[in-house]
């Protein structure tokens, strides 16, 4: 344990949120989600969920202020329009917990494999609500 990290964020989940550059890129996602086969890097957090994952990572990883879209997620599948109440929270803990809030894109099902087969690493939780996945790139950390 350490002082103001949050325990959800696993020692070897820690060194990947670390080794990450600016620009690499995440996904956090859904038990569903087809983590096997579209990465090499996976981290596990069973028994916590997407919104958890997120809010803990959120607390020490900042989102890119170069991209338009640090966050995206997927659309749901037939009506692309529609936002799935996971993605609501999701936009609710990027507004208060984030340190550059911007809205999540939605984009389609399988763009959506197609960038997660070029992320960093993916975070598998035990989110078993549709739709509860979210890929988001990594900042810059200002010392200064």
């Amino acid at each position: 344990m350490l002082i103001g990290i949050n325990p959800i964020l696993t020692p070897d989940l820690l060194r990947h949120l670390r080794a990450m550059g600016h620009g690499d890129q995440l996904v956090i996602a859904d038990a569903n989600f087809p983590a096997e086969t579209c990465a090499t890097r996976i981290e596990r957090l069973p028994g916590i969920s997407a919104t958890q994952a997120l809010s803990a990572i959120l607390t020490i990883m900042p989102l890119d202020t170069y991209v338009d879209a640090p966050a995206r997620s997927m659309q749901v599948v037939g009506s692309p329009n529609e936002i799935p109440d996971i993605v609501k929270e999701f936009q609710t803990i990027i507004n208060k917990t984030a340190d550059n809030p911007s809205r999540i894109r939605g984009i389609e099902r399988h763009e959506f494999y197609v960038e997660a087969n070029n992320t960093y690493c993916i975070i598998q939780t035990s989110e078993t609500r549709f739709y509860g996945n979210i890929i988001l790139s990594k900042g810059v950390v200002s010392l200064s």
